[in-house]
């Protein structure tokens, strides 16, 4: 199981993630955020971290070669797009960033999933390898950390897991419903910002222990069974 805490603002809350057992922290530069962090401390955190745990940046329809620079930077290991950025400028990037790895942010509601279906196949003619496909709530307005869940159900019947990239699960998660989330869903990873803080924006450190031990007593649990 992928875990990832994302909203990193400050290198004491890093440090303190880098003793627990994630796989990845997400470091966001989409100014309207509450979770916007600047170039120099996401430069900071990402070089604090250990090697096997990634720094990924979060980006909402910034320029192509913007990516590329605050990705340089910061010594990013990977880049995850959340905006309406068009196959095109998802090619792009990825060209621009490599060897860096590429996540896509999809908000699903209960329409379902044909525009991801759609979206990907377009990926696969222009030869864009995804390392994941995130997938949030979608919310009229907001690019995510809206709190809201995804439609759990409709990704559970209906995510191709043989032809699509791996499905990492946001929206919502906290340590409360992590256990149910993997039970129904299944996803291949995790991802969390607004579930671990104890305000918008600030990470609590019982809160972050918790979900992961949960992610990880549900993954072993199901790996038992």
């Amino acid at each position: 199981m992928w875990v990832k805490l994302c909203g990193i603002r400050d290198l004491e809350t890093a440090r303190f993630i880098a003793s627990l057992d994630v796989n990845a922290i997400g470091l966001n530069f989409y100014q309207p955020s509450a979770r916007c962090v600047d170039l120099e401390t996401a430069r900071q955190i990402a070089d604090c971290l250990p090697a096997t745990m990634a720094s990924v940046g979060v980006f909402v329809n910034h320029a192509p070669q913007e990516v590329a620079r605050i990705a340089e930077f910061c010594g990013l290991s990977g880049v995850q797009l959340h905006g309406d950025e068009t196959p095109e400028v998802v090619a792009e990037i990825a060209r621009l960033v490599a060897p860096r790895f590429l996540i896509r942010a999809f908000r699903v509601g209960e329409e379902g999933l044909g525009e991801v279906a759609t979206t990907l196949q377009t990926y696969r003619e222009l030869g864009i390898s995804l390392f994941g496909c995130l997938i949030d709530a979608r919310v009229a307005g907001s690019y995510g950390g809206t709190g809201l869940t995804a439609p759990w159900d409709l990704l559970a019947t209906g995510w191709q897991t043989n032809g699509w990239p791996p499905l990492i699960l946001a929206g919502g998660l906290t340590p409360a419903n992590v256990h149910s989330a993997l039970a129904t869903v299944q996803p291949w990873g995790l991802d969390t910002a607004g579930g671990v803080e104890s305000k918008t924006g600030v990470k609590d450190p019982d809160l972050m222990i918790q979900f992961v031990q949960q992610a990880r007593t549900a993954n072993l649990s199901k790996a038992s069974s």
